[in-house]
């Protein structure tokens, strides 16, 4: 359609690109004209979409209205295409951190990380102030287990029994795709013996900690949230970050239920259910990572793991009121892990609190496996571990990056919100807040979404060809569709955009130390009833879910949330953290100081199951 070709963008030379407060870059806003479809109209749609001749003029109409042709397609960019997101590592000088033995198994590196923690009172598990809401943690159930009042195989009946109940009528919870009662009651044996001889492996043994169902994890399949995958691509073993939790002694207790394939953010399933939200069960969870945001929020584990491909850890930590981290790209093994997008996807911890995420990515982080070891540019070293020390003084002289444009654009309850929590945290601490220009940052999502739908698209490419496409929800047929509508020149200039964007980001993080932004921009809204067999495609709350998030997954940053507060219906704000490459322990520690102003004021969600109560 070459009659029809629209102009680029010639995006200027990065020397002549103002990133100050006062730069004349623009803040060019989403824009979503696709209307929300569900139920019979979506299904219309996906019938022409997937049509030889209206399907093509289709797709060509929403790339263009969404403006992919314009700031993509056939924008001109002088960078040159950077296919994945490796940082060389630097030592970054970062305050209070130590330095942790690369040979360090993983139970040693659980002991070191606990040893980072503040010392916290020893109390009774009926000892909490009931005025106080708080989620139990890692060293609650360690500390439980060790004093014989309670232990792993009566927390694992408990855990069962919590299941049963949030699968019931009227409003199933949906949010385990697959559980097996007698796999964790084994396992909950197996350490409840440990403890009885003295001798459990870490502050892990025994602690249940779900697994989102893209990540191999025997008995279970690996269904990525479909009906089909799993009878295709057999899973076969355990992956690598499952055999470092195992080692520690965890019980893994099944395979949370996710936005299909991942291709979506509300995590409405017509296959296994929508995961709804603890906070109030008639509103989304966020996702793809679901309900391991979900089972957390809901009380039923301390942590569960996700996969972040576009802020697929971190939106859903957000709506459902917790912590979600994601490292730096590389920073942890990704063999076992569905291949949907392998430049941008990064496993990453939905916890109850900032220690409990960094107790699991220190198991689970470390040396790669020797197969799955990226070459990096040859002036690199290879990348040293630092522990944060939260039991010190809180670091000092920290400068937060705030590109008020983009931070501001989000409904009026989430920027007040984050806006307070962000000065708060800088009266408290004596930080500061550096104001930034942070140039095509629609175009960088734009890019992201021409990269993620490419390499999914590539990924599945050998299963699609014989599968019958009944077996998709209608909203995932319409995401493949588009994805597979993406060619060589779009992917070209969408890696273009990719070194464009790092440069920026590297120039940002000269004049700060961390960039600061809401999570969302929008908290959690309905589930409406005509999507739940369908799915929905819904461009204008996808938006704003995704709004602040891109950046971590497409230039590999690492990326933390923290909930901050709620709007007037009750569902949890979350405020994002942005870090340099490999400043995990700098990330951890901003993340903490945020935790440690807020989290008296957290609440208690309706759906919330006490499993660590021996009554």
């Amino acid at each position: 359609m070459g009659f029809l070709r629209d102009a680029g963008v010639v995006y200027k030379p990065l020397e002549h690109t103002d990133l100050g407060p006062g730069s004349d870059e623009s803040y060019v806003k989403a824009i979503a004209k696709a209307p929300r479809m569900a139920g019979f109209l979506l299904k219309i749609f996906v019938w022409l979409l997937e049509s030889r001749i209206i399907g093509t003029l289709l797709l060509y109409i929403l790339k263009r209205n969404n403006r992919i042709h314009k700031l993509v397609t056939n924008a001109t960019l002088e960078e040159r295409p950077m296919f994945a997101p490796l940082h060389p590592f630097v030592e970054l000088n970062e305050q209070e951190v130590k330095q942790i033995n690369s040979d360090a198994s993983p139970a040693e590196r659980v002991q070191q990380a606990i040893e980072c923690l503040p010392v916290a009172l020893e109390k009774s598990l009926d000892d909490l102030n009931p005025s106080c809401f708080r989620r139990w943690t890692v060293m609650d159930y360690s500390r439980a287990y060790s004093s014989g009042k309670i232990t792993p195989r009566m927390v694992a009946e408990q855990f069962i029994d919590a299941v049963l109940e949030s699968s019931s009528p009227p409003l199933p919870m949906s949010f385990f795709i697959n559980y097996d009662e007698k796999d964790i009651l084994r396992q909950a044996t197996e350490s409840t013996l440990r403890y009885e001889r003295g001798y459990p492996i870490s502050a892990l043994d025994g602690v249940p900690i779900a697994i989102k169902d893209e990540i191999d994890c025997l008995p279970y399949p690996t269904t990525g949230g479909t009906k089909w995958l799993h009878k295709v691509r057999p899973c076969t073993g355990d992956a690598c970050i499952i055999m470092r939790l195992r080692s520690c002694g965890a019980i893994i207790v099944g395979k949370t239920n996710m936005h299909e394939l991942g291709a979506g953010a509300s995590g409405i399933n017509p296959h296994y259910g929508t995961v709804r939200n603890p906070y109030d069960p008639h509103k989304i969870a966020g996702g793809s990572s679901s309900a391991s945001a979900a089972v957390v929020s809901a009380g039923l584990c301390p942590v569960a793991l996700g996969v972040d491909g576009g802020g697929s850890v971190r939106m859903p930590a957000s709506l459902c009121g917790i912590v979600g981290f994601k490292p730096t790209f590389g920073c942890i093994p990704h063999s076992g892990v569905l291949p949907l997008n392998w430049t941008v996807g990064m496993v990453g911890m939905l916890a109850g609190t900032l220690e409990d995420a960094f107790i699991v990515y220190a198991a689970i982080s470390g040396q790669l496996p020797s197969h799955e070891r990226t070459p990096l540019p040859l002036s690199t070293s290879s990348p040293k571990m630092h522990f944060p020390l939260l039991n010190s003084n809180p670091i000092s002289n920290i400068k937060l990056a705030k590109y008020g444009e983009w931070f501001n654009y989000c409904n009026d309850e989430v920027r007040v919100c984050c806006s307070d929590a962000l000065d708060l945290l800088c009266e408290h601490y004596k930080w500061k807040t550096v104001e930034v220009t942070i140039p095509d940052i629609e175009a960088m999502i734009l890019a992201h979404y021409v990269t993620v739908g490419s390499e999914c698209s590539t990924s599945l490419s050998s299963y699609l060809e014989n599968l019958d496409f009944a077996e998709l929800g209608a909203d995932v047929r319409v995401a493949l569709r588009v994805c597979g509508s993406f060619h060589s020149k779009e992917y070209l200039k969408a890696q273009k955009m990719r070194n464009r964007q790092m440069q920026i980001y590297n120039n940002i993080f000269a004049m700060a130390d961390i960039i600061v932004t809401p999570t969302t921009g929008v908290t959690a809204y309905l589930i409406s009833d005509d999507a739940l067999k369908t799915g929905e495609v819904d461009s204008i709350n996808g938006a704003a879910l995704i709004r602040y998030q891109i950046a971590g997954n497409f230039l590999g940053l690492p990326a933390v949330t923290v909930p901050v507060g709620y709007d007037k219906a009750g569902m949890p704000i979350g405020l994002q953290f942005i870090g340099k490459p490999w400043s995990e322990a700098t990330l951890m520690h901003i993340a903490f100081a945020m935790q440690a102003l807020c989290i008296s004021d957290y609440r208690k969600p309706k759906v919330f199951y006490n499993i660590l109560d021996k009554n």
